[in-house]
C-alpha cells in the first residue's frame, strides 16, 4: 500500500447522483458521499477544466460529512464536454447557489485546490452566509504575476528543458507573449493544430503538479480524448484573468469572510501555485491558519498535502457537528 493509500479515508462510492441543468446548455454531473445527516461541504476542482477524481472523495471522513463533488461546466462528466459558451467564474458561482438550493443545503464547508481556490474565495466572498468555513490548498488568486509565472516564462528558470518543449508549439517571433499565442491555437480553427498545442500545454501542466511528476496525471492531461477540452477551458480563463473585475479582487473581498473560519495549504515547494500567494492571502486574512507543507510541491496526492488536508476536514467536522 502506498503512502497515500494509507493517508486517505477507504475508498467509498457516491449514494446519490444527479444531473443539474444551469442553462446555456450546460448540464453537470453531482455525486454526494458520506451520510446525509452528516456536516455538509462542497469540494471544488482544480482546473479549471479538470474535473473530478475518485481519491477527491476520500479526503473526507464519510461518517461526518456529507461531501458534495460535481464536474464544473465543460469538465468531466458534465456536457457540453469543453464547453465555453455561458462558462465564466460568475456562472460557477451561480452554479453553487443552484446545487445547493437543489440539494436543501443551508450552508457548507468550502474545499478547494488551485483553481478551486480562486471559484472557492469568489463564491465564498458573494454568498458568506452560505459558508461555514474553507479549507484552500495550493492558492491559486489568478494575478497577473501568477500567471506571468507559470505561462509566459517565470518557471522556465526551474524547469528550463520543460519550458522548452511548452513553447516548441509556438513560433519564436510570438514566444514574447506565450499565453496569447496558445490561446489563439487552442481556439483556432486548425483542429490539428489545436490538438498538437493541446497536448504540449497538458504536459506542462501535469508535469509541475508534483514535485514528482505523476505519470497517470501526465496520460491523462495528454490523452487526446482529455487534452484539448481541458486546454480550452484553461486557456480560456487564464487569458480572461478568471474573469475577475482587478487583479486584486479576491484579496480585497477578503474583508467579507473574516469571520468565517479558514486553514490555507500551501507546499514549499507548489512550482503551480508557489507560496507567495497563500502568504499574500494570509496577510489580508490575519484569522485565517497558514498551514506550510515543507516537502511537497501542488498536488493534494503527495503525503505531505493530503495529510494537511485530513487533518483540515478532521478539525473543521469536530467543529461544525456542534
Amino acid at each position: 500500500m502506498s503512502s497515500i493509500e494509507r493517508i486517505l479515508y477507504p475508498p467509498v462510492e457516491p449514494y446519490a447522483t444527479h444531473r443539474v441543468a444551469v442553462g446555456d446548455g450546460h448540464e453537470l454531473y453531482v455525486e454526494e458521499v458520506g451520510r446525509p445527516d452528516g456536516v455538509p461541504a462542497v469540494f471544488l476542482h482544480g482546473g479549471p477544466g479538470g474535473g473530478l477524481v475518485p481519491a477527491a472523495r476520500r479526503f473526507f471522513d464519510p461518517d461526518r460529512y456529507r461531501v458534495v463533488l460535481f464536474d464544473q461546466r465543460g469538465a468531466g462528466r458534465s456536457t457540453p464536454p469543453g464547453g465555453l459558451r455561458g462558462n465564466t467564474t460568475w456562472h460557477l458561482v451561480d452554479d453553487l447557489e443552484v446545487i445547493r438550493e437543489r440539494l436543501g443545503i443551508d450552508a457548507w464547508l468550502v474545499f478547494g485546490g488551485s483553481w478551486g481556490v480562486t471559484l472557492g474565495l469568489a463564491y465564498a466572498q458573494t454568498h458568506p452566509t452560505r459558508v461555514t468555513g474553507l479549507i484552500l490548498r495550493g492558492v491559486l488568486l489568478m494575478r497577473r504575476a501568477e500567471r506571468d509565472w507559470f505561462y509566459q516564462g517565470g518557471l522556465r528558470h526551474l524547469q528550463p528543458e520543460e519550458w522548452e518543449r511548452f513553447v516548441a508549439p509556438i513560433p519564436a517571433a510570438e514566444r514574447d507573449d506565450v499565453l496569447g499565442a496558445y490561446h489563439r491555437r487552442l481556439h483556432g480553427p486548425d483542429e490539428a493544430e489545436a490538438r498538437a498545442c493541446a497536448a504540449a500545454w497538458g504536459r506542462w501542466e501535469a508535469v509541475n503538479s508534483s514535485l514528482v511528476p505523476d505519470a497517470g496525471l501526465l496520460d491523462h492531461f495528454t490523452a487526446d480524448a482529455h487534452a484539448l477540452p481541458i486546454a480550452r477551458i484553461l486557456s480560456h480563463y487564464v487569458w480572461h484573468g478568471g474573469f475577475l473585475d482587478t487583479d486584486t479582487q479576491l484579496l480585497d473581498g477578503v474583508d467579507r469572510i473574516r469571520h468565517l473560519p479558514a486553514v490555507i495549504i500551501n507546499g514549499r515547494y507548489d512550482l503551480c501555485c508557489p507560496p507567495v500567494s497563500a502568504y499574500d492571502l494570509a496577510r489580508h486574512w490575519p484569522e485565517a491558519d497558514l498551514r506550510i507543507v515543507p516537502d511537497a510541491g501542488h498536488s493534494a496526492a503527495e503525503p505531505g498535502i493530503a495529510g494537511a488536508l485530513l487533518r483540515a476536514t478532521d478539525e473543521f467536522a469536530a467543529r461544525l457537528a456542534g
